[in-house]
C-alpha cells in the first residue's frame, strides 16, 4: 500500500477529563433492539419476502427481544404491508413495541404513522445526519437548519401520534454519523429533541448514538458516550442508546465500554448482520455477558435452532468460526488441545464452576452435545475422513454431518488404536446411517396428492408388526413425520448424487433435533430414487434419536396393529 499520511487523518481524541468508564464493570444486560428486519434485512442480496420476515420476527420474539424494529414502511410497499401484516393478524405479542424508522420529512413520516396505526406499542424512529460531510455534502444546509429539520419532524411525530391515543407511542431520535458529528451538535440537536417532545421520566425519548461508520478505536466511541452522558439536558427523560458498525471490525469490543460509559440500550442484529461490515452481533454481546455470569435476558439455549433460521431467512451462512454460534466453535483438531479437553471433562464435577480448558462456556447451556468436542482430522494423524470418503466413494458430506461423523469415527479409534482406511470409513458410515432399521424398518410408501398439500401413505415395521400410517405436509419428508407423530423438527436437508449417470444414486442428509435433547442427530438414505432416499434418511435419523431418547416412538408403539 502507499504512503497514506496526508490523505488520511487519524480521527481526534475527545477531551475528557476524569472519564470514569475504564474503572466501571458492566453488571446488567441492556436493554437490546433488533434491526434484523429492518437494516438487516436491506442490506441482503435479495430481501426476505413476508414469510421469512414473520419467521424471523416470530424467533426474534421467542429468544426474548421486547424491542424490534421492523421496517421501513416508507421506503417500499412490501415494508409498509409487513408492517400491517403485523398488526392486522396479532402476530406481536403484548410485552413487545416494534419500532418503525423515517428520516425527518414530512412525507414520509406521515405514511411512517399510517404504517403502525392500531398497533398496541409502537416507537417511531426519526433520524437526521449531523456530521460536518453530510451538513455540507449532501445537505449543504448549516447546523441550525438541521437541527430545525429534526426538531419540525419530531413536532410532526407528536401531533400524529397525539390524534391516535390507542396506542403506547415512544419516540427515538437518532443523530446519524454521531461518530463524526462535533460532541458539542450532537447534544444540542438531542437537546432540541427531547424539549420538542416534552421528554419526561415517565415518558422518556430514546437518543441512540450511532458509530454509523465506525471511525476510531472503542476507548474514543466510549469516550462520546460518556461525554453525551454528562452533558445532555433532561438526562432522568432520556434512554441513551448505542447503534454500533464494524467497519473497523471492533463494534463488540465498542459496544461494551459504551455501556460501561452510560449506554443502556443496544441496536444491532444476530451474527452481525446488516449495511457494509455489518452492525454489532447481539449473539456474541449476549453470550459474552452470559460468560461472566450475567443474564442477558436472551435465550440461546438452542443456539443451532437460531443459526439455521437466520441462515434460511437471510441466505447467508453462519461462519463455521463464528464465536459460539459456530459449527467448528467447540470443536478441537489439535492433539494437545484434544488431550487438555478430555482432561478439564474426566475431572469436573457437574456442580462446580465451569473451567475446562478452551472452553468458555458450556456447549450443553447453548443446546450443544458433547459428542463433537474431539475430533479426528489429518492434523491428529488420524485420517481427514471426509476426503476419504469423498475421494474412495464419492460421497460428500454436509458440513454438520462430517462433524457428527468424526465423533463416531472417533469413538472406533479409541477403541482399535488402529488407523482407519477408506473402506473402513464406509463400514463404519454403513453401519452408523444405512443399516439402522430399529425400532422402524423401511417397508413400503405410496405418494398421494390432497389440494396443496403432499400426503404420504407409509408401511413400517417394528419388531415382528407391520404398521401403516398416513399423513400430509408441505412435501415428502413433513408428510413423513407428520404420519409418524414423532416429536422432531427438522434443521436441514440437502440431497446429493453418489457416482454418475445411468448408476447414480440419490443421497438424502436430514438433520433432526427434538426439544429437551440437547444436540442434533443426522439420518442418511441413499436408493436410486431421491423420494425413497429422503423417506429411509428421515427413518435413519429418527432410529437414531431413539437411540438417545427411547419415547420418541412410544406414540407409534402404542397404535392399534394395522395391515399392509
Amino acid at each position: 500500500m502507499k504512503n497514506a499520511s496526508n490523505k488520511y487523518r487519524p480521527f481526534p481524541s475527545v477531551q475528557l477529563t476524569n472519564r470514569a468508564w475504564p474503572d466501571r464493570a458492566i453488571t446488567q444486560a441492556p436493554t437490546w433492539m433488533s434491526t434484523d428486519l429492518r437494516d438487516g434485512n436491506q442490506a441482503l442480496f435479495e430481501p426476505m419476502d413476508t414469510e421469512r420476515k414473520l419467521g424471523m420476527f416470530k424467533m426474534l420474539c421467542q429468544i426474548g427481544f421486547k424491542e424490534i424494529e421492523v421496517a421501513f414502511p416508507a421506503a417500499s410497499q412490501t415494508d409498509f404491508n409487513f408492517v400491517r401484516t403485523l398488526i392486522e393478524d396479532g402476530h406481536i405479542p403484548d410485552d413487545v413495541a416494534i419500532e418503525v424508522l423515517t428520516p425527518a420529512r414530512a412525507p414520509l413520516i406521515e405514511r411512517t404513522i399510517e404504517a403502525v396505526a392500531g398497533a398496541k406499542r409502537a416507537i417511531v424512529h426519526v433520524y437526521a445526519a449531523t456530521s460536518p460531510v453530510f451538513r455540507e455534502t449532501v445537505f449543504a444546509m448549516q447546523k441550525d437548519e438541521v437541527r430545525q429539520m429534526a426538531v419540525a419532524a419530531v413536532r410532526q411525530i407528536r401531533d400524529l401520534c397525539a390524534a391516535r391515543p390507542g396506542t403506547e407511542w415512544a419516540l427515538e431520535f437518532s443523530p446519524e454519523t454521531f461518530s463524526a458529528t462535533e460532541l458539542e451538535f450532537a447534544r444540542d440537536i438531542c437537546d432540541a429533541v427531547t424539549e420538542a417532545w416534552g421528554a419526561t421520566p415517565s415518558r422518556k425519548v430514546i437518543l441512540n448514538l450511532p458509530a454509523t461508520v465506525e471511525m476510531s478505536t472503542p476507548n474514543v466511541y466510549a469516550d462520546q458516550i460518556e461525554w453525551m452522558h454528562r452533558h445532555l439536558a433532561r438526562r432522568d427523560s432520556v434512554v441513551l442508546s448505542v447503534h454500533p458498525h464494524n467497519d473497523r471490525g471492533c463494534a463488540v469490543a465498542a459496544t461494551e465500554l459504551a455501556l460501561m460509559a452510560g449506554a443502556e440500550r443496544v441496536e444491532g442484529c444476530l451474527f452481525g448482520h446488516g449495511e457494509r461490515t455489518g452492525n454489532v452481533d447481539l449473539v456474541t454481546l449476549a453470550l459474552n455477558l452470559y460468560s461472566q455470569g450475567i443474564d442477558p435476558g436472551l435465550d440461546f439455549g438452542d443456539i443451532d435452532r437460531v443459526a439455521r433460521t437466520v441462515e434460511e431467512c437471510t441466505q447467508l451462512p453462519v461462519h463455521p468460526r463464528h464465536p459460539y454460534a459456530g459449527d467448528l466453535v467447540f470443536t478441537a483438531f489439535s492433539g494437545s488441545h484434544q488431550d487438555a479437553i478430555k482432561k478439564g471433562m474426566a475431572g469436573r464435577e457437574a456442580a462446580e464452576q465451569w473451567q475446562v480448558p478452551y472452553l468458555p462456556v458450556d456447549p450443553a447451556d447453548l443446546g450443544r452435545s458433547y459428542d463433537s468436542i474431539i475430533r479426528v482430522n489429518s492434523q491428529s494423524g488420524k485420517g481427514g475422513i471426509a476426503y476419504l470418503l469423498e475421494s474412495g466413494y464419492g460421497l460428500v458430506m454436509p458440513r454438520r454431518l462430517q462433524i457428527e461423523f468424526s465423533g463416531v469415527v472417533q469413538q472406533h479409534t479409541d477403541a482399535t488404536g488402529s488407523e482407519v482406511k477408506a473402506e473402513d470409513l464406509w463400514k463404519i458410515f454403513d453401519s452408523t446411517y444405512l443399516k439402522v432399521d430399529e425400532p422402524l424398518r423401511y417397508i413400503e410408501h405410496h405418494l398421494f396428492e390432497h389440494g396443496r398439500a403432499q400426503g404420504v401413505k407409509l408401511t413400517v415395521a417394528m419388531g415382528d408388526r407391520e404398521i401403516t400410517v398416513s399423513g400430509e405436509g408441505n412435501g415428502p419428508i413433513d408428510a413423513v413425520i407428520r404420519a409418524l407423530r414423532v416429536p422432531v423438527r427438522v434443521l436441514a436437508y440437502e440431497e446429493r448424487s453418489l457416482g454418475k449417470g445411468a448408476d447414480a444414486r440419490a443421497v438424502a442428509c436430514i438433520e433432526l433435533a427434538i426439544d429437551g435433547l440437547p444436540g442434533s442427530t443426522h439420518g442418511v438414505g441413499i436408493d436410486a430414487n431421491i423420494v425413497t432416499a429422503s423417506v429411509l434418511a428421515v427413518l435413519s435419523g429418527i432410529n437414531r434419536v431413539a437411540a438417545r431418547d427411547a419415547g420418541t416412538v412410544q406414540e407409534l408403539a402404542r397404535r392399534p396393529q394395522q395391515v399392509a
